[in-house]
């Protein structure tokens, strides 16, 4: 018989998942939609 919890979607190590998904959207751009925004900028330049 398995006597073990599910894991919570909560926390996990000691982790809340949701207060980093939280800070994650307060933190600004992403290092992959900067780079996107950059190749943009250097699309529009070289017309």
């Amino acid at each position: 018989m398995n006597t073990m919890k599910p894991f919570s979607t909560k926390k996990y190590s000691n982790t809340d998942v949701e207060e980093v998904k939280r800070l994650n959207a307060q933190s600004g751009l992403s290092y992959n939609e900067v780079k996107q925004l950059l190749a943009e900028q250097y699309r529009k330049e070289r017309k």
